[in-house]
């Protein structure tokens, strides 16, 4: 079994997003793609983060309609910090030993890992896949680290959730840039816009 785990803050979720997991889902052969919205980031502490009901929805919206994607609601029920070795080793748990769990990340994340809690350890239970982003450089990476890292080829989206919250609160269309359910949730619940985030 090979099952893809991508987590992220998802806020919001967008095609960038969806285009890594389905090329990743294709290339790595995975039978399914588990999306797994943070709860509270040990890493984004600097900005307000949306509710953690509004981001598990906005990212069944995008997902429904594709048979390899599944939404997990586990970090999103944790009170404390998400860490991802912890969420690796619950899906360990949960599939067995004999699962091949790939975990989907960005450039950005991965040139972080080295501050991640315990990143031997989570390394020795997945297989990081890297989805190369614009300005980014992969090589800053420790050579023992970059040699275990898979990268996924002919993927590069210039589409990020700043972006897209910048472009709410400028009142600019969504337009291809998330999927019209995850557009229509946002507007229907008035996400960032300048009133929403004061």
């Amino acid at each position: 079994m090979r099952i893809g785990l991508f987590g992220g803050t998802f806020d919001p979720i967008h095609v960038g997003h969806l285009i890594v997991a389905e090329e990743a889902r294709e290339q790595l052969d995975l039978e399914k793609m588990i999306f797994i919205p943070s709860g509270v980031s040990p890493h984004k502490h600097h900005r307000k983060i949306s509710d953690p009901s509004l981001r598990l929805e906005m990212t069944r919206l995008a997902i429904q309609g594709n048979e390899h994607f599944e939404l997990s609601d586990f970090e999103i029920g944790h009170q404390a910090a998400s860490f991802t070795v912890e969420t690796v080793y619950h899906f360990r748990r949960t599939l067995g030993e004999e699962a091949e769990l790939f975990l989907i990340v960005g450039a950005d994340s991965i040139l972080e890992i080295s501050t991640w809690k315990e990143p031997q350890k989570l390394l020795s239970q997945c297989e990081p896949v890297v989805a190369v982003r614009p300005g980014f450089d992969l090589d800053k990476l420790e050579p023992e680290l970059l040699e275990r890292v898979r990268i996924l080829e002919g993927v590069l989206v210039d589409v990020s959730s700043t972006d897209i919250r910048k472009r709410v609160a400028a009142g600019r269309s969504l337009k291809y840039l998330v999927p019209a359910s995850v557009a229509s949730f946002i507007l229907e619940h008035k996400l960032y816009t300048r009133a929403s985030s004061t």
